[in-house]
């Protein structure tokens, strides 16, 4: 019998509040993330000329924020697995809260780029505990629709947080949408504190020991379904990222589109969103591996034909737009099934394996974003051409994942040979 087997999870008490609630819950703390990174994308050129930042580095605002969410994963994930879900995000959400007050009063580059480690350090709790919550009340196809459901909600996030950044710098300086930033966390702390029931049932808590955090995180990282998914994830977010870390100045700069930028990105999210919703709709009747299966070569196939489009020299601002639309509606229907497929056979160490995950995909996939990124210049070709070389490389990973066989539940021993 396999170590798997053998962590069979006890599912924890209803919890007590509405399907609604639980998906509106989650999905404002995975959102956090989504807001820190997308709502100051306008405020960039102002805040790079008062801090006297390079064109070209302005963009580890993001990266630094992407560090401390990855590394403080693997603290907190363990963490949620001893003292609960609830007392870790209100631990997390606190740490956020003071980050936000220090990057909205940095007076110095690099003062704001501790504040946004800071930041994304508070950040890394909610984003581990959320994913540990839903693991906790569901399994198998019905989590792959809750969580569908917590990513179309997400995903609104990245559509009005430009605009609300935007908004802000209409009335405020650029510190203020940092100071917008920080009152979201205060707001989600209150919401946590007031309405949040704990999650984990006291039969799958696990001693916060070195050996038991080592023991889950072996676990994690030799359970064959989980390695294989978790870098596929790592080079589909490597994606994500390098579109984030370049959308500004390709789109204000390359094509000019300065006072347009927010609209243009929240149109690309939408499909994205679009797809998260379909996903949750579909996900149960079709299963996991056939729904990103198929949008993972669609995902490969728009990005090779985008990056083939770019070489000609022929790709103007409207087919851009296009393809990076219909490439986000892909990638709605692989993070949220991807990420299931991985968690699923970590169902006692939730906490731990969520973190092993999310430091994984989010620190190579930031890194390697932002790589491609200071890579910009002046042309689109940098992007299109990471974007396409990742995807194929997720695919590859998801190809040795099933042993070629794609679409296909899962048949094979879970873990990896020691």
């Amino acid at each position: 019998m396999s170590a798997v087997s053998n962590l069979r999870h006890e599912p924890a008490p209803h919890p007590g509040l509405s399907l609604l609630e639980i998906v509106s819950l989650v999905a404002a703390l995975m959102a956090l993330n989504a807001v820190a990174t997308s709502m100051m994308l306008p405020a960039l050129p102002a805040m790079s000329q008062a801090l006297s930042v390079a064109d070209n580095d302005r963009q580890l605002v993001i990266t630094a924020y992407m560090i401390g969410l990855a590394c403080a994963s693997l603290f907190f994930g363990p963490l949620s697995d001893t003292i609960g879900r609830r007392t870790t995000l209100l631990i997390g959400l606190s740490l956020y809260i003071i980050g936000g007050i220090y990057s909205t009063f940095a007076l110095s580059y690099e003062h704001m780029l501790a504040a946004r480690v800071l930041q994304g350090i508070g950040a890394a709790a909610p984003r581990v505990a959320s994913i540990s919550m839903i693991r906790d009340w569901y399994s198998g196809r019905q989590m792959g629709k809750v969580m569908s459901l917590v990513m179309v909600a997400f995903q609104v996030a990245p559509v009005i947080a430009p605009f609300l950044g935007q908004i802000v710098l209409w009335v405020a300086p650029w510190q203020g949408v940092f100071a917008a930033l920080t009152f979201f966390g205060v707001l989600l702390l209150a919401w946590c504190y007031m309405r949040l029931p704990e999650s984990l049932a006291p039969v799958n808590q696990r001693p916060l020991e070195i050996r038991s955090i080592l023991s889950a995180y072996k676990l994690a990282l030799t359970t064959r379904v989980t390695v294989g998914y978790m870098m596929a994830m790592t080079f589909i977010f490597a994606c994500l990222f390098s579109f984030i870390n370049s959308a500004q100045q390709v789109f204000m700069e390359r094509f000019e589109l300065s006072d347009l930028f927010p609209i243009v990105f929240a149109a690309i999210s939408i499909a994205m969103a679009l797809s998260s919703y379909l996903n949750s709709q579909m996900v149960e009747r079709y299963g996991l591996r056939k729904m990103s299966h198929m949008a993972l070569l669609g995902f490969t196939a728009t990005t090779l034909l985008t990056a083939a489009v770019a070489t000609g020299g022929t790709l103007t601002i409207v087919p851009f737009i296009a393809l990076q639309s219909l490439a986000m509606f892909f990638f709605g229907f692989i993070g949220p099934n991807f990420n299931t497929m991985a968690m699923e056979p970590l169902g006692r160490v939730a906490g731990a394996g969520s973190a092993v995950i999310g430091f994984v995909t989010t620190l190579i996939g930031a890194l390697l974003g932002a790589g491609i990124g200071k890579l910009y210049n002046g042309t689109e070709l940098p992007l299109v051409y990471g974007i396409a070389l990742f995807s194929v490389l997720g695919l590859i990973c998801v190809l040795i994942t099933e042993s070629g066989k794609l679409f296909r539940p899962h048949h094979e021993p879970e873990q990896l040979p020691s």
